[in-house]
């Protein structure tokens, strides 16, 4: 459908409902409310699509969600709050300007290291970057929440190093979101952790909106003639095009008259692409692949895509690994961290990365 179509239909419909209002009050004061409450209820549902092509900075909110912080009114400063042993906050600057906020959970003999050197900015959102050799790092996009606390525990009790960080207007990180953005914040960190950590092994790690970051930065790097040593996707869509169309939020519209118009053009036409089927195409670091089958945000048929992709692309098994976790097991899309099998699944595939 064109996009003058769809105006048409949706302005027809505003004509009808507002015809509607304008109508005498009927006899029955509690049908005059009920119609009047189903009429605000249209005109709410029709306005939402134009408000997101006229004024696009709502629909990157939807997709960043940013502002969401659950759980609320917590000191991102004071991991101990989290109930994260060895962990210790941390800024970084990745640009002028631009403060990242994290948490970083650490072994004993990194300790001296991260204290003697002060204390440095980092960000987080979906993505971790972690070394077999005690280093990790996860870049979250909110790092106070249950599930990324819940990884960063597991993660750090197997023997990384774990970075917990806000990407830019995360948290308790300056800025506001972009994808550029994100990539740029993942790009220093990786360069700041690979400048600290000497022949460790670094991992990149996404979860959900951070997989495209993480694929993100992998293809930026090897344009800069680097390889990352690893890759782990989590929960990851084939593009923001695609994951949009399936996500809850676009059950309310799929059907409305132009919905590629108002909401999956408005975010490509405002940069939001995270392109995670084409960066995989470029990619050469082995790579990871975990997904629930339950996942009710990404369809676990996307997963599979990317497999196919990956496999095809590098022209071998043995680079690319899919692992789906059982419907039954109610992981949905935040879950996965608490699969018992997790820890062994994260050694093994650490030890396929060492030299």
């Amino acid at each position: 459908m064109s996009a003058d179509t769809a105006w048409t239909l949706v302005i027809a419909m505003l004509t009808l409902f507002v015809s509607l209002s304008l109508s005498h009050r009927p006899s029955s004061s509690l049908l005059w409310w009920v119609k009047r409450g189903l009429l605000v209820v249209c005109v709410i549902y029709v306005s939402v699509p134009f408000m997101m092509r006229l004024f696009p900075d709502i629909i990157k909110h939807l997709v960043y969600s940013h502002r969401v912080r659950v759980p609320f009114f917590v000191n991102l400063s004071q991991p101990a709050d989290l109930y994260l042993n060895h962990t210790v906050n941390m800024y970084l600057k990745s640009e002028q300007g631009i403060s990242l906020g994290g948490n970083v959970a650490y072994l004993p003999y990194f300790r001296s290291t991260l204290t003697a050197t002060g204390q440095y900015s980092f960000y987080k959102d979906s993505i971790e970057l972690y070394t077999s050799k005690s280093t990790h790092l996860h870049i979250l996009s909110y790092r106070a929440a249950n599930h990324r606390v819940g990884l960063v525990r597991v993660l750090s009790a197997i023997g990384y190093h774990v970075l917990a960080l806000d990407y830019r207007g995360f948290g308790d990180s300056t800025g506001e979101p972009t994808e550029v953005g994100l990539t740029t914040d993942t790009l220093y960190l990786y360069q700041w952790v690979k400048a600290r950590s000497g022949s460790s092994l670094v991992v990149l790690w996404g979860h959900s909106l951070g997989t495209g970051v993480a694929t993100n930065t992998a293809v930026k790097l090897i344009e800069q003639g680097i390889v990352v040593d690893g890759v782990i996707i989590e929960g990851a869509y084939t593009n923001i095009r695609q994951g949009g169309a399936h996500h809850p939020f676009g059950w309310f519209y799929w059907k409305f008259p132009g919905f590629e118009y108002f909401f999956l053009d408005t975010m490509a036409e405002n940069n939001v692409i995270f392109p995670n089927d084409e960066n995989l195409k470029r990619m050469r670091s082995r790579l990871l692949i975990l997904h629930a089958e339950d996942d009710h945000i990404v369809p676990i048929h996307m997963a599979q895509q990317l497999y196919e992709i990956a496999q095809s692309a590098q022209n071998s098994e043995n680079q690319v690994k899919m692992i789906p976790f059982s419907g039954s097991l109610g992981y949905h899309h935040n879950g996965l961290y608490k699969d018992p099998h997790l820890p062994d699944i994260i050694r093994e595939f650490v030890h396929t990365l060492a030299p």
